[in-house]
């Protein structure tokens, strides 16, 4: 049977932020631990190596593939800071307010915080989580 890769752990956060190479990353790391804790209410959870993870909801697919995954987060990667939300109905419209980044189907790539819109960052952050918790309803709070 086919086992996930991303798993919520008990890493260290702190741990993990530190050992970015780049300083500015790291900064906004820290600005984006507070930012997603203050919105969601939930503790970080480092989801496999490198995912810092709010949250969690239980998936299943009709093809029967099933687990668990964070309901948002983000990662301060190499390249850019990967932002992870569900695709819900509002995403596209806040995006084009949201200011420079890319995008793929539940990442949104951002370089550094000061390209971003930070209220549009906590209003997706609040969408992303009403949407997965409607379609996933019976989940830990």
């Amino acid at each position: 049977m086919y086992e996930l890769k991303t798993k919520e752990t008990d890493n260290s956060i702190i741990e993990f932020i530190e050992n970015v190479p780049s300083i500015k990353k790291r900064e906004d790391a820290y600005k984006l631990l507070d930012i997603f804790t203050e919105v969601t209410g939930y503790e970080a959870k480092l989801w496999g190596p490198s995912i810092i993870g709010f949250g969690k909801y239980h998936y299943k697919y009709k093809s029967g593939h099933e687990g668990n995954a964070p309901l948002v987060g983000f990662s301060p990667r190499k390249a850019k800071i990967s932002l992870y939300f569900a695709t819900y109905p509002e995403r596209d419209r806040e995006l084009e307010k949201f200011g420079k980044h890319s995008s793929g189907k539940a990442c949104v790539y951002v370089n550094k915080l000061e390209d971003i819109d930070i209220e549009i960052l906590k209003e997706m952050i609040k969408h992303s989580i009403t949407f997965l918790q409607k379609l996933y309803p019976e989940q830990e709070k």
